[in-house]
């Protein structure tokens, strides 16, 4: 027997695949523009298993999310990740040093700028 949806469920199930597909398609990006390595600790995986593809700019501050490479770094899923992740906790008040957002897109050889620029085009 088929099943069918309503039109509002279509919708939101449509819009929930468009958003994992986004996701997939920025982790896919920026583990391939940093050739599965850690731009953190230079570590190169040979799985995306141990990896994460971070925000640089919070998601929440960039036009569509920022789901685009301008904006992603390629980390260790664990510790890394933490690290990266410790100016987004303290809200900017606290970062390890070399790891404050403008030294990552400089590691990715980008900007917020461009970031902003590239986010708006989703």
């Amino acid at each position: 027997m088929l099943k069918f949806m309503t039109l509002t469920k279509l919708r939101i199930y449509l819009v929930k695949m468009n958003k994992k597909e986004i996701r997939n398609n920025f982790r896919s990006a920026v583990f391939n523009r940093d050739k599965m390595t850690c731009k953190v600790c230079d570590k190169k995986h040979t799985s995306i298993e141990g990896l994460d593809a971070h925000h640089v700019t919070d998601r929440s501050e960039m036009p569509n999310g920022g789901y685009v490479k301008e904006n992603g770094i390629t980390v260790c899923k664990d510790e890394c990740h933490m690290r990266v992740e410790q100016f987004h906790i303290t809200g900017g008040q606290l970062w390890e040093e070399g790891l404050h957002p403008n030294d990552l897109y400089k590691k990715i050889s980008s900007s917020k700028e461009l970031a902003i620029l590239k986010s708006s085009d989703i």
